[in-house]
């Protein structure tokens, strides 16, 4: 039933509903049609909790809903500004929960972390006041998604809710049962960011303004209705928790619409955004471009064979692949800079890319299918560098450095090169840049301190983690810095990019944490997850097969024999049920594909010669970890951002970016008989997979064979063939 009203609208339901509640009057929805590679879309894809402990690998703590997916299933564009989203429950993630019965608003901001969904509003009918408990339960049964648009019926109020939207702006169509008694909150006390301060102002017969501040930001936004405001009244204005209520005159239409532009600059931005990008246009027009955008952006990459299944997790996982980073400037050029200054650029700005968890796959699958965005996001991370003196991260490594880099040698160079590798080379060698940097330079690793007995949140430096990824990072600005001429860097570089040696262990043969004097952290288990300490939201088991720059030099560490036994342990060693750590969950033995740190794990035999070991544990993770559950919804681990999914996408068509940094891919079997690629240049890249056998065979790249693994990224700039032969 969900299927068939995700894809086919939803006319029909509601004209039934408005029967059987004795009106006559058939509904004025429109059918919404969806076409193409959207209609294989499913937005309400990892909006499920995953609770099998056998998947989980522990079972989940009555108080906890786990971490899975943390996906919403609401209207936005590609990369924009607004996400439109309905909200069933606050410090949520991404707000909405699957299982939960009732909607509380919805909000025009989202990433699926905890933070975000502002300028949350919910249509009510009845005599209510604003301090009122105001939700209204809803069906599954009676809502439905696809790329742009997001539909529920709200039983409480009997209201059919639509919503789409543009970059800036969000449409609400709200059709009611009745004309009376209707009123819209606007519950500005709350957001997934603790709430500080908002306003809410009637500024003509049918339009109002305001703001919500949640400390790091100021939401903005101009709203226009199609009906008058009769009246607003509110409850605790500008505080924490308090709302406020447009009372509307019946002016005899069913049908209530809301414009609502945003901006993260003013008010005048905001309603400036919502007249160029809405203004008069209908309902319909807005969604019709908003399906049209995506239709483009998905159709990039058209795949035959394969299962519907497969074809839906795909698309799906392409589909969230392109919602993060966010616009943050406005259609003026205006945005809020890093020192929270009103400034303006002809280039969009955006958010930094979630980069601890999208470096490995998701950032380098948008630098392939839409570069334009890509270079503009360095832009906007080199704007920040000249106001804050570094490049910035996200929440651990260094990974802006292996973003930038990785992209400029896939030949995206629309940016100031030079000076954004000038503030690149002052994060690798300043603590600003580098938390430990001193450290990490001065000894080759970074230190725990001596903490005897260590619980998973004890805080530390976590010193193996951070070692191992600016190894990683250093490899990655020695890559650019080579092509940019500059020896002397590189040679630095390339000799602290194998500091992730000094934190391997002969004797356990596990990276382990070291002391100040050089050390091993003892007592050792390397079963037991930390959040940060040596390990970042990992166990030994996880961390100690990265190293993906030099994976040569990491099976010689292990020596062949050893790398491949604890390799096959990794996937095999049964994880201890009665170690918890939150966000370290669904395992393959101590593998946790649930979490980023140790995703290039599983690809991690082709380096002794063994890929088709890799395949059948790909396969497994392709087959198994995605689209799980009653619903078939379940996703494992959350999404991060579109990590996750990128992960689905790549892996599926039978490449991998297994260092992110180097312009080259590694060959996997693909799911699909034949992948066509049409990139932003007009080139083609036609792949073919010849046999039904899930062995890798010889791969040819325009006819030929190639030598080892790997094919370059300038196939996909310059077009081509490559042809995937299975034993």
């Amino acid at each position: 039933m969900q299927q068939l009203f995700r894809k086919t609208g939803f006319t029909a339901l509601i004209v039934f509903l408005y029967l059987q509640q004795g009106h006559s009057q058939t509904s004025n929805a429109s059918p919404v049609k969806v076409k193409g590679y959207s209609a294989l879309v499913n937005p309400f894809l990892g909006t499920t909790p995953l609770t099998d402990p056998r998947i989980v690998g522990f079972v989940t703590p009555k108080d906890w809903r786990p971490w899975s997916g943390l996906t919403y299933p609401g209207s936005a564009l590609p990369n924009a500004m607004v996400q439109l989203s309905p909200i069933t429950a606050w410090g949520a993630g991404a707000g909405y929960q699957y299982e939960d019965s009732s909607i509380i608003g919805f909000a025009h901001t989202n990433k699926g972390h905890w933070n975000l969904c502002n300028i949350p509003i919910l249509p009510v009918t009845g005599d209510h006041r604003p301090a009122d408990k105001l939700y209204s339960r809803f069906s599954h049964s009676n809502e439905s998604a696809s790329p742009g648009y997001y539909q529920v019926y709200l039983s409480d109020y009997k209201v059919n809710v639509q919503l789409t939207s543009t970059l800036h702006a969000g449409f609400h169509q709200y059709i009611f049962s009745d004309t009376k008694n209707r009123s819209i909150l606007f519950d500005l006390g709350h957001a997934n960011n603790g709430v500080r301060n908002w306003t809410l102002e009637k500024t003509g017969a049918s339009t109002v303004q305001g703001m919500q501040d949640v400390g790091n930001d100021r939401v903005f936004f101009y709203a226009i209705l199609n009906t008058e405001i009769d009246a607003i009244d509110t409850d605790r204005e500008h505080q924490r928790g308090g709302r406020a209520l447009l009372r509307l005159k019946d002016n005899g239409n069913r049908t209530v619409s809301v414009r609502i532009g945003i901006s993260f600059v003013s008010t005048a931005n905001a309603r400036e955004n919502l007249d160029r990008e809405i203004g008069t246009r209908s309902f319909d027009a807005i969604l019709k471009s908003a399906q049209q955008t995506w239709e483009g952006l998905l159709s990039r990459i058209q795949v035959e064979g394969g299962t519907a299944k497969q074809r839906e997790l795909f698309y799906s996982s392409l589909y969230r692949s392109f919602l993060w980073p966010a616009l943050r400037s406005d259609v003026n050029g205006e945005y809020t800079d890093a020192k929270k200054q009103t400034a303006r650029s002809d280039r969009s700005y955006y958010e930094i890319p979630s980069l601890w968890d999208t470096y490995r796959n998701n950032v380098v699958l948008q630098a392939m299918l839409a570069p334009k965005m890509t270079s503009d996001v360095i832009n906007s991370m080199k704007d920040m560098g000249d106001k804050t003196g570094f490049i910035p991260t996200f929440f651990h490594g260094d990974h802006g450095l292996s973003y930038i880099a990785g992209s400029y040698l896939r030949g995206i160079d629309n940016f100031d090169v030079e000076g954004t590798y000038k503030i690149m080379l002052k994060n690798a060698f300043s603590e600003k840049g580098r938390p430990h940097a001193k450290e990490y330079m001065e000894m080759g690793y970074i230190p725990e301190p001596d903490i005897k007995d260590p619980k998973v949140e004890t805080v530390a430096s976590a010193g193996v983690s951070k070692t191992l990824e600016y190894a990683y990072d250093d490899y990655a600005l020695a890559q650019m810095a080579r092509k940019l001429g500059d020896t002397a860097s590189y040679r630095i570089l390339m000799n602290r990019s194998g500091n992730y040696k000094n934190m391997f262990d002969p004797s356990s043969r596990f990276m382990r944490g070291r002391l100040a004097d050089g050390s091993w952290v003892t007592p050792f288990n390397p079963e037991f997850p930390y959040y940060e300490y040596m390990y970042r939201e990992a166990n030994a088991w996880q961390m100690s097969f990265f190293a993906p720059h030099d994976p040569a030099g990491l099976v010689k560490l292990y020596g062949e024999k050893n790398y491949e036994t604890k390799l096959d342990s990794l996937f095999t060693y049964p994880w201890n049920p009665n170690y918890i750590a939150r966000n370290v969950e669904t395992m393959v033995g101590q593998y946790c594909h649930g979490n980023q740190p140790d995703h290039e794990a599983p690809f991690a035999y082709y380096f002794i010669g063994k890929p088709e070991k890799s395949q059948k544990m790909v396969d497994y993770i392709l087959d198994s970890l995605y689209g799980m559950g009653k619903e078939g919804l379940d996703l494992s681990g959350m999404d991060d951002a579109g990590e996750m999914s990128s992960w689905y996408v790549f892996s599926s068509l039978g490449l991998y970016p297994y260092a992110a940094v180097d312009p080259q891919y590694l060959v996997t079997v693909p799911l699909f008989s034949k992948i066509k690629w049409t990139m932003p240049n007009g080139k083609v890249v036609t792949v073919k997979r010849t046999g039904n056998s899930r062995s890798l065979g010889p791969v040819l790249v325009n006819g030929k064979p190639i030598d080892g693994y790997f094919i370059p990224h300038s196939l996909f700039t310059s077009g081509g063939t490559l042809e995937i032969k299975t034993k």
